[in-house]
């Protein structure tokens, strides 16, 4: 869609270097996600560097002398710590936090202060179970939701942002499903599932482009009380994808498109967008079936 939506504004021609940026943008997601799981190493040796420090004062309390190693000792953390492919992914990104330490001091000293990382602390329990508890809700109750880190990371790339929901989720899915014995890989899953995901992306862009005019055919009259130019260029946009997804993707369900497109047009698009949109490809679902049009293939695709 954003790929689409810069196509148009900057009335390109070459489709090879928009779609140069597709490419681009959703290697930048992968790079987040890695990124993120970086911030969480890099919590861990704050806290380690901060518990060494306490531990060397010249009026040293007994509980500086003997600290608790909980959060430190994390298996969590330390496997993510230990894990020598996210390291050497981060390295090939240039991706790094050590220029931008001043978040992971204001995200360890509200994680210090939480309640969360406070029963933890002190719950007398060790368990694999627990270390992977406490991180999951540290970082869904603090850490994803932080100002601070989202103007960062607003910073830090601007697609990220637009990312930034869907990394989190992924983060804590991974988090809660880990097992003890996962593998050594656990954390470094794909960015694609196979080759065809990778090739739907760039073939929804591409056909969404160079069928517009056939496309465009297909919405005007279907908007009685609204004229063609009225429509808002993101409802466009969103309307054309997801009629190309009808006519040219046999094997997406015609439910699977009309919810995605709803979806995100309430993200993205005017408070009444996906009321508007859902009209539209309501009459032409019914359209297409009546002159057999969509050429859907499997059980349930209609």
């Amino acid at each position: 869609m954003q790929s689409i939506y810069a196509f148009v504004q900057a009335r390109e021609s070459d489709l090879k270097k928009e779609e140069k940026f597709l490419n681009a943008s959703m290697e930048n997601m992968y790079g987040l996600y890695l990124y993120l799981l970086a911030l969480l190493v890099e919590i861990q040796k704050l806290a380690e560097e901060q518990l060494t420090l306490s531990q060397k004062k010249y009026l040293a309390t007994n509980e500086d002398r003997n600290p608790n190693r909980k959060f430190i000792d994390n298996a969590l953390l330390n496997r993510l710590r230990q894990d020598e492919g996210l390291q050497e992914k981060l390295d090939n990104r240039s991706l790094s936090w050590e220029l931008d330490d001043e978040y992971v001091k204001i995200l360890w000293n509200e994680i210090k202060e939480s309640s969360v990382f406070k029963e933890y602390m002190s719950s007398g329990q060790n368990s694999f179970e627990e270390d992977k508890r406490v991180i999951h809700d540290l970082y869904q109750e603090i850490i994803a939701p932080n100002d601070k880190l989202f103007e960062h990371l607003e910073d830090k790339k601007l697609t990220w942002i637009d990312d930034l929901p869907l990394v989190n989720t992924l983060i804590l899915k991974m988090i809660k499903k880990l097992k003890e014995n996962a593998g050594e890989d656990y954390f470094m899953p794909s960015l694609y599932k196979d080759a065809d995901d990778m090739e739907y992306a760039k073939n929804l862009f591409r056909k969404t482009i160079l069928n517009d005019e056939t496309i465009q055919k297909e919405i005007e009259g279907k908007t009685p009380n609204w004229d063609t130019e009225r429509i808002a260029e993101m409802d466009s946009i969103l309307l054309k994808m997801a009629i190309c997804e009808f006519l040219k993707f046999p094997s997406i369900p015609v439910k699977v498109t009309i919810n995605e497109y709803l979806e995100i047009a309430k993200e993205y698009s005017t408070p009444k967008s996906s009321i508007f949109i859902n009209g539209i490809l309501d009459k032409l679902v019914k359209e297409y079936q009546a002159n057999n049009s969509l050429n859907k293939v499997g059980r349930g695709l209609m």
